[in-house]
């Protein structure tokens, strides 16, 4: 695995804080957020099943300069 930091939300203290990262090998965006509260994961339901193995995680709209990074360093990446 090749885990690539992109960056933490740049307005909070450094600790528990989302987070984004990109891993080049399997393709995937790893996104740390919040948890989802439970009003918020019903109404997701609405569009479908969650399954066991998925979360529904938040992220501020601050951080899309951020998501933007990660897009990049996925659009780099030797493998797709």
């Amino acid at each position: 695995m090749t885990l690539h930091f992109i960056a933490k939300d740049p307005e909070t203290n450094g600790d528990h804080c989302p987070t984004v990262w990109f891993d080049d090998m399997t393709q995937e965006f790893v996104i740390q957020g919040w948890k989802a509260d439970e009003a918020l994961r019903l109404k997701c339901l609405e569009s479908g099943p969650i399954p066991d193995n998925e979360a529904v995680v938040r992220l501020p709209a601050r951080m899309i300069d951020v998501l933007r990074k990660v897009i990049e360093v996925a659009d780099r990446s030797p493998v797709h």
